[in-house]
């Protein structure tokens, strides 16, 4: 839906955005979702992991942020993996990427040439190749150039442009 206000600058979402982009923006924009009350949700190693996807405690096992002491078994939140296990989890109504990490849900989904990305479909980066996948960070693609992700200790969810990290290993459909 598109609102229009004569004489006054109201921000619209462009009709294209499709359900799961339309989640992402609400998680960024703070509104409550099932397993959230509401508000900026911290990044949080580790989190989004535990059996139902959503906000949760992190793990300090395998961190190596440039916080420290690790905060993430302090602090409710999700990584990137987690954001979009969650997302994609309310859209379709059931855990389609599962539990694990960026190199378990990109297996689970087919690459898309870049052209053909559309707003929704996942952006990876590291590498995924025939035989072998190594992955270390994944967002919700917005058009544009731009992602919804979990990017880093000391960061909320958040937009940035897919050129914030520099080794992009493509997009990503759920089919």
């Amino acid at each position: 839906m598109i609102l229009v206000a004569a004489g006054a600058s109201v921000p619209t979402r462009p009709a294209a955005l499709n359900r799961i982009t339309a989640i992402a923006y609400a998680i960024q924009a703070g509104q409550h979702q099932p397993g959230w009350s509401g508000g900026e949700i911290p990044y949080s190693w580790g989190g989004g992991h535990d059996e139902a996807p959503g906000p949760s405690f992190g793990t300090c096992q395998g961190y190596r942020g440039a916080i420290q002491p690790c905060p993430a078994t302090r602090t409710r939140g999700l990584d990137c993996s987690g954001f979009a296990r969650w997302v994609y989890h309310l859209a379709y109504g059931r855990d389609v990427l599962g539990p694990g990490n960026t190199d378990d849900h990109v297996r689970r989904l087919t690459m898309i040439p870049a052209a053909a990305a559309r707003p929704g479909d996942l952006v990876f980066y590291g590498r995924v190749g025939k035989d072998e996948v190594s992955t270390h960070h994944v967002g919700v693609y917005v058009g544009r150039g731009r992602m919804i992700n979990a990017l880093r200790t000391g960061t909320e969810i958040r937009t940035d442009p897919v050129t914030v990290i520099e080794d992009l290993a493509g997009y990503f459909r759920y089919l």
